[in-house]
């Protein structure tokens, strides 16, 4: 699948803001932090995906009622959903100016009753766009940091009606926006996600 910018402007992917807010100083100690360990950008980026995917449970599988949606909220609560931890990553890695791009799947529900919004990362590196899954591992589920072939929590089955959306959005897709905004908790939120884009 061929990744599609929404804006050709490459700093648009460096750019702070109320929910990727990377100038924040919560998100700038964590970088910095987490830049003291490595000896360069790619291993930045993993470092970053590491942290995100393995220290900030996925609210769904901790238990965790609270809705979080800024990047900031993300890393000092240690909580969120897929969209707020990609959030987190985007922000970690825009702090060490890595172009980073928010983008979605469609996935079904484990159960079978319908589908929803799933919410990624993509990185640029050497002139090109390599999707991250920072969602959490857990049983059934192994996600890795990779620029060699995507290592994504899931890949979407066409016949189940499941998509990978190719576009590479600046800020938070406004459906998925306003889902997380909108939810006084996640059980509210988890009935509000957005089934398409």
């Amino acid at each position: 699948m061929e990744l599609i910018q929404n804006t050709p402007d490459l700093s648009a992917y460096l750019a702070s803001d109320d929910v990727i807010d990377h100038e924040h100083p919560v998100v700038r100690e964590t970088a910095a932090r987490l830049a003291q360990n490595v000896t360069d950008s790619y291993a930045y980026a993993r470092s970053a995906y590491e942290f995100v995917r393995d220290t900030v449970p996925h609210s769904q599988d901790s238990g965790d009622p609270r809705v979080t949606w800024r990047a900031s909220d993300v890393l000092r609560l240690r909580t969120g959903v897929c969209y707020a931890k990609a959030h987190a990553l985007a922000a970690l890695l825009r702090a060490e100016d890595i172009p980073t791009a928010l983008c979605y799947q469609r996935l079904a529900h484990d159960d079978g009753t319908g589908h929803a919004v799933h919410g990624l990362v993509a990185v640029r590196f050497n002139g090109a766009w390599h999707r991250q899954d920072p969602r959490g591992n857990k049983p059934g589920v192994d996600a890795r940091f990779s620029l060699a072939g995507e290592r994504l929590a899931w890949v979407p089955d066409p016949a189940a009606g499941e998509a990978d959306y190719p576009e590479l959005y600046t800020a938070p897709h406004p459906a998925v926006l306003h889902a997380l905004r909108s939810a006084p908790d996640r059980p509210m939120l988890w009935r509000t996600l957005p089934t398409a884009l």
